[in-house]
């Protein structure tokens, strides 16, 4: 994706999944709503249950993000702002990208696999973007991935998933939501490590990739908060 980004020159930019297919009109229908936003998402249904795959991602106090009404009937809705679009069919600015990209990379790299959506969201919501879901443009995913299935994963994957859950918030979160979001996330984090050193060891990897890498993780973490346009503050209210 971020050879694709490198070597784009549009006004917009689609990210789509080998696994997403579109209904005609979906990339317009981005296009003519995303006046005065940066990324944008259309109606993502789960391609042989015809369930809501996605109509955007939200964020939870414990530091975890999930897909709007994810495995849920779809049902009859109008365009709104949500905090950020999934990866599988992702419309962006191509202005988005420029401001974003840190380290001459759009997808932080050190994810690898699972979140660099969300942590582009963050980041571009740090830096005064916007996202907006588009209902009348519709997408059909074949998700593999979802919470309920991680222990049919690969332990390489799953081991992916815990690092990346801290990375997410060691590059994007502020000491404000810190603070506000701590009894929620340290909960959170007490469950995933212990889970880590008894259930999931082959995830040990992850806690020491995060202690190897610490000073990069930093330095993408002051990069990215110097630039910031948006407080803390102002944010809260996306994190429920």
């Amino acid at each position: 994706m971020n050879q694709a980004v490198r070597i784009a020159n549009g006004e917009f930019v689609l990210l789509l999944n080998p696994d997403a297919y579109l209904e005609p009109d979906y990339v317009s229908s981005l296009i003519a709503a995303m006046k005065d936003f940066g990324m944008a998402t259309g109606k993502l249904l789960q391609a042989e249950t015809k369930l809501v795959d996605s109509k955007g991602i939200r964020m939870t106090r414990s530091g975890r993000h999930f897909d709007i009404e994810q495995g849920l009937r779809d049902t009859r809705d109008t365009r709104r702002e949500v905090f950020g679009v999934s990866g599988a069919a992702a419309m962006y600015r191509m202005s988005f990208i420029r401001d974003v990209t840190v380290g001459g990379e759009f997808l932080d790299e050190d994810f690898f696999a699972f979140r660099e959506d969300a942590d582009v969201a963050w980041r571009g919501r740090l830096f005064g973007w916007r996202a907006i879901y588009v209902p009348e443009a519709v997408a059909h995913h074949v998700r593999t991935v979802t919470p309920e299935k991680r222990r049919a994963l690969s332990a390489v994957i799953n081991m992916h998933g815990v690092k990346n859950r801290f990375l997410l918030r060691f590059k994007n979160e502020g000491l404000y939501l810190s603070l506000r979001n701590a009894p929620f996330e340290l909960t959170r984090d007490v469950v995933v490590v212990l889970a880590t050193l008894t259930i999931e060891r082959s995830s040990l990897p992850a806690l020491t990739w995060l202690w190897k890498n610490r000073r990069r993780i930093m330095e993408k973490r002051r990069a990215i908060q110097s630039r910031r346009r948006v407080s803390d503050r102002d944010l809260a209210g996306w994190f429920v």
